[in-house]
């Protein structure tokens, strides 16, 4: 994960009274509320959170520009053969546009500033466009299952060579737009999830070349919902992972790429750290990652150098880029309700 920039601060107790120490979702959380007694942060330390990837303006521009065109094409000559097929694919790829027009949106927000009303920025909007990208693929997916079925129970006669063309041109524009989209997909979910969807589109249009060619052979027409019903049980199970993250993600989970047992245990092995409590691990946006602790020291006063070195190491080691650590003493903690792991 990208740096951009690190704070680290320290707090005396007399600095605390008032101070918001904000979680995830809780903007205006004041930790004056919970009773701890009136003790104060002993230190506090705020990692730079990263600013993301690239946008992939280009290619977003690009795989909108070719699928708007692809639609339109469909549209054209659907209408002029009379094939309600190409029109309807022509929707469902109109829903491809709309997918990605809506991460494009995302990542465009992504990179607007903080505000007095947004703390975090407009970071988590990725978060919620990849969720809706998965659900999009999981809806056209169910489209094409239901129409696969009708078509095994109502055979119908088959185009081969304007099926083929079409799916050609399908697998082209879909495809092509998909490897737009492989680098950097690994390290940003809303990336994955536009990479994904043209790539099970691409995935889709093949599984039709291939079921049009064996149809002109054999003469089976059963082979070609067949086929759809196979790439849409692989483009399911492929699909549920990004849905499931993203919804981790949505409800504040620990992000996928985070082991949070580790985290804990890095935090508890540091020198002169008692205890661990209050440990929150959850995405700012599908690049960015934020922690909040409470560790409980012998010796308060070397927060400083403490709070510097956790900050580097849970970036390095976690790429963990927003790190916001309150330090206590033993006494502290004991009238801290935050305590126990089940509060929140």
């Amino acid at each position: 994960m990208p740096e951009s920039h690190q704070d680290t601060h320290a707090h005396g107790a007399d600095d605390h009274d008032g101070h918001d120490h904000d979680g995830p979702d809780h903007e205006g959380h004041d930790h004056g509320g919970h009773d701890h007694g009136g003790h104060g942060h002993g230190g506090l330390g705020h990692a730079g959170h990263s600013h993301g990837p690239a946008r992939h303006d280009r290619a977003f521009a690009i795989g909108v520009g070719l699928n708007t065109a692809f639609v339109v094409a469909e549209v054209i000559f659907g209408l002029a053969a009379g094939s309600v097929a190409l029109v309807a694919d022509a929707v469902h790829n109109l829903g491809d546009v709309l997918g990605l027009l809506l991460a494009w949106g995302a990542a465009w927000l992504g990179q607007r500033p903080p505000s007095a009303a947004r703390t975090y920025g407009w970071g988590r909007s990725s978060i919620l466009a990849a969720l809706a990208n998965a659900a999009l693929l999981l809806i056209g997916v169910g489209a094409i299952a239901v129409e696969a079925v009708r078509r095994l129970l109502h055979p119908e006669p088959v185009a081969e060579w304007t099926v083929i063309a079409v799916a050609l041109i399908g697998i082209a524009v879909n495809g092509g737009t998909a490897l737009l989209f492989m680098r950097g997909r690994e390290g940003d979910l809303n990336l994955r999830a536009s990479f994904l969807h043209m790539a099970a589109d691409a995935a889709v249009s093949a599984g039709v070349v291939v079921a049009a060619v064996l149809i002109m052979f054999t003469g089976w027409t059963v082979l070609d919902p067949l086929a759809s019903l196979g790439i849409a049980a692989v483009i399911t199970v492929g699909t549920w992972g990004l849905l499931r993250e993203s919804v981790n993600l949505a409800m504040d989970g620990v992000p996928d790429g985070v082991a949070r047992d580790a985290v804990h245990g890095y935090l508890a092995a540091q020198a002169g750290v008692r205890e661990v409590h209050d440990l929150h691990i959850w995405a700012l946006s599908t690049t960015d990652v934020a922690l909040t602790a409470h560790l409980v020291c012998d010796a308060p006063e070397a927060d400083r150098r403490l709070l510097a070195r956790v900050c580097a190491e849970l970036r390095q080691r976690f790429a963990i880029g927003h790190t916001t650590i309150q330090i206590e003493t033993p006494a502290q903690a004991e009238a801290c309700r935050l305590r126990p792991d089940h509060v929140v």
